[in-house]
């Protein structure tokens, strides 16, 4: 897999049902900490609301998810969610639906379809964009030949994470899989240039 498809800006969207409000909310995340964060501003902002129901996906691998009902009954909030985010086909994303009960209970099918159907809708008006997957390296160089370097990782659409500059430079950076070859290739024929494999 050479691609992954994934949300880079954040949305909502709402649902009514029979007076209950359900608000979603989709955010790009890279980790729970992240996740945890848009959770509490979200809790903050709808101190009211009865249920602040999620789920998330994080990583290409897509091992790394979770899912929670918040209160609803087993299994009526935090999967629909899930099952939209994994519908949709996206990775590094995460959607709270946030509750404000209106009075009249809306039974176990009422639920799953009301948290679905919000979930649904997020990702309706939030832009799918496709990433490349990237494999971590760490650049170790003299520093006269940091021009050559930047051109290559310019080229091939390299992301650096981290730089450090002193009598040696030293980078960590990540270049796409489907490029790998290419770029390992042209920084080896750099002189006093080391690329060191990152696991």
């Amino acid at each position: 897999m050479e691609f992954y498809n994934t949300i880079e800006q954040s949305a909502n969207a709402e649902f009514k049902e029979r007076g209950s409000r359900f608000i979603g909310y989709a955010y790009p995340v890279v980790s729970a900490d992240e996740f945890k964060k848009h959770l509490q501003q979200l809790k903050k902002e709808h101190a009211k609301a009865v249920h602040h129901c999620f789920a998330y996906r994080i990583g290409i691998d897509g091992n790394t998810f979770r899912s929670s009902d918040d209160g609803e009954p087993s299994g009526t909030a935090g999967k629909p969610i899930l099952g939209q985010i994994d519908s949709k086909g996206v990775t590094d994303t995460a959607i709270i639906v946030v509750r404000y009960f209106g009075g009249t209970l809306l039974g176990v099918p009422g639920l799953i379809n009301a948290y679905k159907t919000t979930a649904a809708l997020v990702l309706q008006v939030v832009p799918t964009v496709q990433k490349p997957v990237l494999k971590h390296y760490r650049l170790h160089f003299d520093y006269t030949r940091m021009n050559e370097v930047m051109m290559i990782l310019k080229q091939y659409q390299c992301v650096i994470f981290r730089q450090e500059s002193q009598l040696f430079c030293e980078m960590e950076v990540g270049i796409p899989l489907s490029r790998l070859e290419e770029v390992k290739y042209k920084i080896d024929a750099l002189l006093n240039v080391e690329i060191l494999n990152i696991v």
